[in-house]
Protein backbone atom coordinates (compact mmCIF):
# COMPACT_ATOMS: atom_id res chain seq x y z
CA UNK A 1 0.00 0.00 0.00
CA UNK A 2 1.26 3.47 -0.89
CA UNK A 3 2.16 5.94 1.85
CA UNK A 4 0.44 9.30 2.16
CA UNK A 5 1.48 12.48 3.89
CA UNK A 6 -0.97 13.74 6.49
CA UNK A 7 -1.22 16.26 9.28
CA UNK A 8 -2.94 14.91 12.36
CA UNK A 9 -4.41 17.63 14.57
CA UNK A 10 -5.01 16.63 18.17
CA UNK A 11 -6.79 18.60 20.90
CA UNK A 12 -6.42 17.34 24.46
CA UNK A 13 -9.11 18.82 26.68
CA UNK A 14 -8.52 16.36 29.55
CA UNK A 15 -4.89 16.53 30.66
CA UNK A 16 -5.24 13.14 32.35
CA UNK A 17 -5.26 11.62 28.82
CA UNK A 18 -1.82 13.04 27.90
CA UNK A 19 -0.07 9.80 28.84
CA UNK A 20 -2.41 7.74 26.65
CA UNK A 21 -1.94 10.13 23.73
CA UNK A 22 1.84 9.97 24.06
CA UNK A 23 1.74 6.16 24.31
CA UNK A 24 -0.26 5.92 21.07
CA UNK A 25 2.07 8.35 19.28
CA UNK A 26 5.01 6.25 20.47
CA UNK A 27 3.34 3.09 19.11
CA UNK A 28 3.14 4.74 15.68
CA UNK A 29 6.49 6.56 15.90
CA UNK A 30 7.92 4.82 12.82
CA UNK A 31 5.46 6.87 10.73
CA UNK A 32 5.97 10.21 12.49
CA UNK A 33 7.96 12.76 10.48
CA UNK A 34 7.58 15.56 13.04
CA UNK A 35 5.56 16.72 15.97
CA UNK A 36 4.72 20.08 17.54
CA UNK A 37 2.97 20.36 20.88
CA UNK A 38 1.61 23.57 22.37
CA UNK A 39 0.21 23.70 25.90
CA UNK A 40 -2.41 26.46 25.92
CA UNK A 41 -2.68 26.90 29.68
CA UNK A 42 -5.09 29.84 29.61
CA UNK A 43 -7.65 27.60 27.86
CA UNK A 44 -6.69 24.39 29.74
CA UNK A 45 -6.04 22.77 26.38
CA UNK A 46 -3.09 21.10 24.68
CA UNK A 47 -2.72 21.19 20.90
CA UNK A 48 -0.52 18.71 19.04
CA UNK A 49 0.23 18.68 15.31
CA UNK A 50 1.80 15.50 13.96
CA UNK A 51 3.09 15.05 10.40
CA UNK A 52 2.78 11.43 9.26
CA UNK A 53 4.12 9.49 6.27
CA UNK A 54 2.10 6.28 6.37
CA UNK A 55 -0.48 4.13 4.59
CA UNK A 56 -4.01 5.49 4.79
CA UNK A 57 -5.22 2.68 7.07
CA UNK A 58 -2.45 3.43 9.60
CA UNK A 59 -3.32 7.14 9.68
CA UNK A 60 -7.01 6.33 10.08
CA UNK A 61 -6.30 3.78 12.83
CA UNK A 62 -4.21 6.24 14.85
CA UNK A 63 -6.74 9.04 14.40
CA UNK A 64 -9.57 6.73 15.44
CA UNK A 65 -7.77 5.43 18.53
CA UNK A 66 -6.97 8.98 19.63
CA UNK A 67 -10.53 10.15 18.99
CA UNK A 68 -11.94 7.37 21.17
CA UNK A 69 -10.10 8.70 24.21
CA UNK A 70 -12.32 10.78 26.47
CA UNK A 71 -11.45 14.47 26.25
CA UNK A 72 -9.37 14.03 23.07
CA UNK A 73 -10.28 15.09 19.53
CA UNK A 74 -8.24 14.13 16.48
CA UNK A 75 -8.60 14.82 12.78
CA UNK A 76 -6.36 14.05 9.82
CA UNK A 77 -5.88 16.16 6.72
CA UNK A 78 -4.13 14.59 3.72
CA UNK A 79 -1.80 16.01 1.09
CA UNK A 80 -2.60 15.25 -2.55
Amino acid sequence: MENRIAILGIFIEDNAQSGQVNALLHDYSEYVVGRLGVPYRERKLSVICVVLDAPNDIISALSGKLGRLSGVKAKAQYAK
